[in-house]
């Protein structure tokens, strides 16, 4: 990258004496200041809306608060004519919604899933790094909850997180069960690495593609489900007396709505991340546009933390055709430095990712950041030093996903630094549930990103 060969060449310089260095620390009262004053969460962007069970209660993104106020784009005189019946209607085709629908396959009940672009276009396959389960032997679900309701800043739901956490490993011995190729050690138990503000190593990953491995074994075991691709959930139906009795859709294909009624319904929407908020890239697939929470908030469902989001401290901010792309944190557990346009690190790669997302940004703005020719900023991660630790044609092996990505656009990470800032990565709030899924709206649940309380702020 012949834009900015001095900031590189002072990032080759330092290597050395960088391979064995000690991660920066900072204290409680600096951390806790950081997050107030770069973090986005506390950027000032958020506003009450007007209408709903939540008006004038909390805080929400701009950007989301205009769709919570908006008008249902169903024609005043619509009157459904039910074109299919089902006992269980899913609305989300990703890690959530296929899930469901095959605990419920089981159950005898006829199950309709519905999703906006096809089955398995979701944030789940997005997800590269891995997935976090206490599977070690020094683990335990009490420690998982301890490690990730101090990153929710105390804020979780302490039952859903309870359900989480004791359940994990159980999870994760169905997806193999199931076929899910999850790394394994010489000894055939599961490979386990460090996370963002884990204790101990707990997450398990499928090389750089876990999400998308995942959702394979997901999407083949269906067998009974009644799946509708290119069908966008345009609004819930009720029967005048508070419970939720089916959706209309709009197929994409044809142009015409389809009206499903129901039993129940089963909210699995995920995210909202291309709603871009305040400006930010994404890391979320095309349709995670928050259809689920405004739905459901015509509805009368209460939401919480909503004036949260997650931000992936790693997002490619260079090529354009990379912005806001996932580097995985993985890279950044077995030796990947963060640097500065200096060459310096500045924070510990490994804490919690809000802490790291604002110390990036921090640097950014005190003009210790890079520019690249297109205006956009971010700091070095060293990826070429892994192969230093760890050894030649490790980030090929571990990270293939990731190799053939930039390698596209000129770029190899085992022998070049990539540039990286923060990406809108997940909707920490949602539509708030109980510890059986259930919202405040009768015949209506909710699993997945779509839903709040679970991580907390």
């Amino acid at each position: 990258m012949e834009w900015d060969s001095p900031s590189l060449e002072k990032v080759e310089r330092s290597r050395p004496e960088r391979v064995n260095q000690s991660s920066p620390v900072i204290d409680k009262d600096d951390v806790e200041q950081l997050l107030l004053d770069y973090h986005p969460d506390h950027a000032a962007m958020e506003r009450r809306v007007s209408v709903g069970p939540d008006a004038s209660t909390q805080l929400f993104p701009q950007e989301l608060a205009d769709l919570l106020e908006s008008d249902s784009c169903l024609p005043e005189n619509f009157y459904p004519h039910v074109d299919l019946e089902t006992d269980v209607l899913i609305i989300g085709g990703g890690g959530a919604g296929v899930a469901g629908a095959l605990a419920l396959e089981v159950s005898g009940l006829h199950v309709t899933l519905a999703t906006k672009l096809r089955l398995g276009d979701s944030n789940t396959v997005m997800a590269e790094g891995g997935i976090q389960a206490a599977m070690g032997e020094d683990d335990s679900p009490r420690r998982h909850f301890a490690d990730s309701y101090v990153g929710g800043h105390g804020k979780n739901d302490p039952e859903l997180l309870r359900i989480l956490c004791e359940n994990g490993p159980k999870s994760i011995r169905w997806l193999a069960q199931l076929g899910c190729l999850f790394d394994l050690n010489a000894d055939a138990a599961f490979r386990l690495r460090f996370g963002g503000g884990t204790s101990t190593p707990r997450v398990l990953a499928c090389k750089d593609i876990t999400g998308l491995e995942i959702m394979r074994v997901l999407r083949d075991a269906l067998r009974s489900t009644q799946v509708l691709p290119n069908h966008a959930a345009v609004e819930l139906l009720d029967n005048g007396q508070g419970q939720v009795t089916g959706g209309v859709f709009w197929n994409t294909q044809t142009g015409k709505l389809a009206t499903i009624s129901a039993r129940a319904v089963l909210m699995a929407t995920g995210g909202s991340g291309q709603l871009r908020l305040q400006g930010y890239p994404t890391s979320n697939h095309v349709g995670a546009t928050g259809d689920g929470l405004v739905l459901a908030y015509r509805q009368g469902c209460h939401l919480a933390n909503l004036d949260s989001y997650q931000y992936h401290p790693s997002g490619a901010s260079y090529t354009e055709a990379l912005v806001g792309q996932l580097v995985t944190e993985s890279i950044r557990s077995i030796g990947a430095q963060l640097l500065n346009v200096n060459g310096e690190r500045f924070i510990d790669e490994m804490t919690y990712r809000d802490v790291v997302a604002a110390a990036i940004i921090k640097e950014v703005v005190a003009h210790r950041g890079v520019k690249t020719p297109f205006g956009r900023h971010g700091v070095w991660l060293d990826t070429p030093l892994i192969e230093i630790k760890k050894g030649a044609g490790t980030l090929h092996r571990q990270f293939p996903g990731l190799i053939h990505r930039f390698k596209r656009y000129g770029i190899d990470p085992a022998k070049q630094p990539i540039l990286v800032y923060p990406t809108l990565h997940y909707q920490n709030g949602g539509i708030k549930i109980d510890s059986q899924g259930r919202t405040d709206v009768k015949g209506l649940w909710a699993a997945g990103e779509v839903t709040g309380g679970l991580h907390g702020t």
